[in-house]
C-alpha cells in the first residue's frame, strides 16, 4: 500500500513495543518516521538471543489483547492474521503452590470452579464474585481509561467517582482477600501486578482488571517467538516509508524556545524533527535526555522521591532432553508470599527463597530448539539496585539455587542436561536498557503514580515531546505500552 510522504518528520527514540507502535501510528497519519535504537537489534526488552540453536525471547512471552496488534497491521494496510501465527493457550498457565497443589488458569469459568471446588470448596462463590468485580474494574480501568490522555487534571477529576466506587485505594492483594479465604487462591488472584513491576500488597486494585483481561481475549503465544512481532512491526514501519536505525543511541533531545526540535545522536550528528517520541524510560528521558532543562514537574527532587518497580533475575537455558510434562507457562510459588514481597519491595534484600515463572516455549513451538531439546527461561522478581545486592558476587549462587529448586519441583536432573545458559541481572537492566536503578518496569504502578499522576504521554516539560512505553500512562506490560502509543492519536497534531 502506498503511503503519502510528508515534510513533517517524527523521531522515535527506542524500538520497544511502545516505540514501534508509535512509529506505525505516526506513519499511518502521514508523518515521515525515523526510529533510533541504541542496541544492535530492535525490540527493546523484547529482543531475541540465539545460542547453540536455542532461540530465546529476552522479554515478554505472554500476549494478551491481540486486537491491539491487529489494529497496527490494519493501520499499515496489512493483515495481522495472514502474517502472524498466534496460538491461543488453554489453560493459560499453571500455578504450582509450595505444598504441591496446582491451579490451571483458563477462561472457562466452569473449569475454574471445578478446580476451586477441589482446592477450597468454600471459595467457589467468592470466585464468581471476584470475577464480576474484575469485570467491572476492567470496563472502567481498561476499556475507558487505558487509551485516554490524562494530561489535564480535569480528566482525573472526572474518573474519581468511578475510582472511589471501585475501591481503587485498596491493594490487589487486599481485594483478593475479600473474596477468597484460602491463601493459595489469594495468591493466584493477586500475583498479576508482578507481571508489570508492581507489589500486590500496595498496587492499586485497578490492576485486578488483568484477571478479566486474560479471560476476555485469552493468553496467546506467537509461533517463532515474541521477536516475530518485533520484526513484523519493523516491516510495517519500512513499508510505510519509515526507517529503523540500529546501533544509534540518542544522547539528547534538542529544544528551541521550549519546543522539541530534534535529537543529537551519540556520534554528535543532529536530526531535526517536528515531533519527538521517547520510548526510553520516562525517568531517564527527563533526567538524561533533557538533562540541562529547567523542569517544572519532573525535576530531580520529584524523580528521587518516585517509587520504582522491582527488578528481575532471568536465567535463559537450554536442555539436551525434553520435559514433556511441563506446561508452556508455569508459576512456581515459594513457601512465603507476603513476606517475600516485603523483602523485595520494602527491605530490598535478596531472600533465600523465591517464587518463579518458568517459560517453556518449546511446549508450543518446537522450532525454538534443536530436535530433541528444549528452550527455557526462568524469571525471579528481585529488588532493584536501591537494594544492597552485589550481583557480580551473587548471580551464580542465585542461579544455582534456582536450578536446585527447579530440579526438585519440575525439571529432574536439570544440571546434568544443561546446554546453553546465560543470565540477566538488575545490573544488566541498568546497563543494557538504561533502566534507572535496574528497575525492570520503570515507575511502580502505585495509585499515586497512575493516570494523571504518571508522566504524561504529552510531555509536561516541553512542547512537541511525547512519551510512550512502560514509564508513562497507562503503564507496563504489552497491552499497556501498546495503549500508550494509542494515546498519541489523541494528543499529537495531525499532519
Amino acid at each position: 500500500m502506498a503511503h503519502k510522504q510528508c515534510s513533517k518528520h517524527a523521531v522515535v527514540i527506542g524500538s520497544g513495543f511502545g516505540g514501534l507502535a508509535a512509529a506505525v501510528r505516526l506513519g499511518a497519519r502521514g508523518y515521515r518516521v525515523s526510529v533510533f535504537e541504541a542496541l544492535d537489534s530492535p525490540g527493546g526488552k523484547a529482543t531475541v538471543e540465539t545460542m547453540d540453536g536455542h532461540v530465546f525471547d529476552m522479554g515478554p512471552t505472554i500476549i494478551t489483547a491481540p486486537f491491539l496488534f491487529e489494529e497496527l497491521w490494519s493501520l499499515a494496510g496489512r493483515s495481522f492474521n495472514e502474517e502472524i501465527d498466534l496460538v491461543s493457550l488453554d489453560p493459560f498457565y499453571r500455578i504450582q503452590f509450595h505444598d504441591g497443589s496446582v491451579l490451571d488458569c483458563s477462561a472457562d469459568a466452569a473449569f475454574m470452579r471445578a478446580q476451586i471446588q477441589q482446592l477450597a470448596p468454600a471459595d467457589v462463590a467468592g470466585y464468581d464474585r471476584f470475577l464480576e468485580k474484575s469485570r467491572a474494574i476492567f470496563e472502567i480501568g481498561f476499556e475507558e481509561l487505558a487509551h485516554r490522555s490524562f494530561d489535564k487534571f480535569a480528566h482525573m477529576v472526572k474518573v474519581v467517582p468511578d475510582l472511589v466506587r471501585l475501591r481503587s485505594e485498596q491493594s490487589v492483594y487486599k481485594m483478593a482477600s475479600r473474596f477468597f479465604s484460602d491463601e493459595r487462591l489469594r495468591i493466584a488472584f493477586s500475583f498479576h501486578p508482578l507481571l508489570i513491576g508492581g507489589n500486590p500488597l500496595s498496587t492499586t486494585s485497578i490492576y485486578s482488571l488483568i484477571a478479566f483481561l486474560e479471560r476476555q481475549w485469552g493468553v496467546h503465544f506467537v509461533m517463532g517467538g515474541t521477536g516475530r512481532l518485533v520484526q513484523g512491526l519493523v516491516d510495517l514501519i519500512t513499508s510505510q516509508g519509515g526507517a529503523v536505525h540500529l546501533n544509534s543511541p540518542v544522547a539528547s533531545i534538542d529544544t528551541v524556545a521550549g519546543r522539541a526540535s530534534g535529537v543529537t545522536l551519540a556520534d554528535g550528528s543532529r536530526v531535526q524533527a517536528d515531533v519527538v517520541v521517547s520510548n526510553v524510560d520516562s525517568i531517564a528521558t527527563y533526567e538524561s535526555l533533557l538533562g540541562d532543562l529547567n523542569k517544572r514537574r519532573w525535576h530531580k527532587r520529584r524523580v528521587q522521591r518516585a517509587q520504582l518497580s522491582m527488578s528481575l533475575f532471568v536465567w535463559y537455558f537450554g536442555t539436551d532432553r525434553q520435559y514433556e510434562d511441563v506446561p508452556h507457562h508455569l508459576m512456581l510459588m515459594g513457601p512465603r508470599y507476603t513476606g517475600l514481597l516485603q523483602d523485595i519491595f520494602k527491605h530490598r534484600q535478596l531472600a533465600s527463597d523465591f517464587s518463579l515463572y518458568l517459560h517453556r516455549p518449546t511446549a508450543t513451538d518446537t522450532s525454538l530448539a534443536p530436535p530433541g531439546r528444549e528452550t527455557f527461561y526462568v524469571l525471579s522478581p528481585v529488588p532493584n539496585l536501591l537494594g544492597n545486592v552485589d550481583w557480580m558476587q551473587q548471580a551464580e549462587r542465585y542461579r544455582q539455587a534456582i536450578c536446585t529448586r527447579l530440579q526438585e519441583a519440575v525439571l529432574p536432573d536439570l544440571e546434568a542436561h544443561l546446554t546453553a545458559s546465560f543470565v540477566m541481572t538488575p545490573q544488566d537492566f541498568a546497563s543494557r536498557y538504561g533502566a534507572p536503578q535496574g528497575a525492570a518496569f520503570g515507575l511502580a504502578p502505585e495509585f499515586w503514580q497512575s493516570a494523571w499522576f504518571r508522566p504524561h504521554n504529552r510531555s509536561e516539560e516541553i512542547e512537541g515531546l511525547y512519551l510512550v512505553g512502560a514509564g508513562t500512562h497507562p503503564g507496563a506490560g504489552v497491552p499497556g505500552v501498546l495503549s500508550s502509543a494509542r494515546v498519541l492519536d489523541e494528543v499529537v497534531d495531525n499532519v
